[in-house]
């Protein structure tokens, strides 16, 4: 049995971290938001408040926290805005997680406590324009040179988030390293440092939503860096990366809950203000039966990451519940950000309003760290079914 609930240390950060994102984060974001900045200051800010390294130990310069705390902070930013929110969750969980998970010694020692003080951030280059969480489909290819000191890198990677910031300082990436056994391709995971020769970073993506969060394609042309930048085990770098998709997973459930609150928030107030024949529309049932369908969604997303969360904590199997919360939460943020335009009526198609950017922002979640249909594959699988 797990413990499914908040310590009084818990609600302290997540008040600290609802503070900051209304106070710092929602005066600015509509502004940020259209013209589709990255927000450095804002970033360097939460890394002064140990957000970077919350779920790892303090020996290595982290909060001594976990996946919860992790999950807190990220939720707290989502009620207000999701670029921000991704922005911590990927370079935590796809950045410095697989650093701190599999790197060497050196390795560690060299990236791990600038990343934990949010000073710089890292990615992870996993999705190509063919495939994502298709191993099979994986063309980026990393030759380990005559002399055995480097690895030569070629192929490209897209969608990968935090890759071109002035605070990125390298992406991880997944490469054909050779031939397994059975015939696949071996995947392993290589560093490579920004401004590497041979490394490119391509323009910023224009997307629907998440306009604040950093997003690029990534080309490597014969880009060499040293042996010793492989993480982990040559030939694990896939089974790595699904090992740390889990704990995503948890973490974008935490992002997805805190959008699908944000509607509640925001059309709570709005249907108290806004009236229609005299009185306000929160007063009729259509209105206000939304609403309470809205808080359900809300609240039963946070119960699923909070479940799996604690299971990961405790060092507990949580695969099944990680793509549960996942696939629960993504699709109530969806479903409550369509709900809240239609209670703010016109405004609420706006790119003003704060429910129009949620309404952009939903359908991503859907789709990032496992497709929804990805997610009922894996309960399906968990369940015995011969899918």
């Amino acid at each position: 049995m797990v413990r499914i609930g908040l310590t009084d240390e818990q609600e302290a950060l997540r008040a600290s971290v609802r503070e900051f994102a209304t106070e710092v984060i929602a005066p600015q974001i509509s502004e940020l938001y259209e013209k589709s900045v990255f927000p450095v200051d804002v970033v360097r800010q939460m890394g002064r408040m140990g957000l970077f390294g919350l779920p790892f130990p303090e020996e290595v310069g982290g909060m001594g926290g976990d996946l919860t705390a992790l999950g807190i902070a990220i939720e707290e930013l989502a009620r207000v805005d999701s670029s921000i929110a991704i922005t911590l969750e990927a370079a935590v969980g796809l950045g410095a997680m697989p650093l701190h998970r599999f790197g060497s010694a050196e390795l560690k020692d060299r990236w791990l406590p600038q990343l934990m003080r949010g000073e710089a951030l890292g990615a992870f280059g996993l999705t190509e324009a063919g495939g994502g969480t298709d191993a099979g489909a994986t063309r980026t290819t990393a030759r380990l040179n005559d002399d055995g000191t480097t690895w030569t890198i070629d192929g490209s990677k897209a969608f990968i988030t935090n890759s071109g910031t002035e605070l990125t300082a390298f992406v991880i990436v997944t490469g054909v390293t050779g031939t397994r056994p059975d015939g696949r391709k071996e995947i392993s995971s290589i560093l490579v440092p920004s401004g590497t020769p041979g490394f490119t970073v391509g323009p910023s993506y224009d997307k629907v939503g998440w306009r604040c969060s950093d997003t690029h394609e990534l080309g490597f042309d014969g880009c060499q860096v040293p042996v010793g930048n492989l993480v982990g085990e040559r030939g694990r770098g896939f089974a790595q990366f699904l090992d740390i998709l889990d704990g995503g997973r948890v973490a974008i459930a935490a992002l997805s809950t805190g959008l699908a609150q944000g509607c509640v928030d925001e059309s709570t107030s709005y249907a108290g203000l806004r009236e229609a024949f005299g009185k306000p529309i929160g007063g009729n049932q259509a209105v206000a039966f939304q609403i309470a369908d809205m808080d359900v969604r809300a609240h039963t997303s946070r119960l699923a990451w909070w479940h799996a969360a604690a299971l990961a904590d405790a060092g507990q199997p949580f695969r099944r519940e990680a793509a549960i919360a996942k696939l629960v939460s993504s699709e109530a943020a969806m479903d409550n950000a369509r709900a809240a335009v239609q209670v703010h009526g016109g405004y609420g198609f706006t790119n003003e309003s704060a429910v129009g950017r949620f309404y952009r922002d939903a359908k991503i979640l859907e789709i990032g760290e496992g497709t929804s249909e990805v997610q009922r594959l894996l309960i399906a699988r968990d369940l015995g079914l011969p899918v």
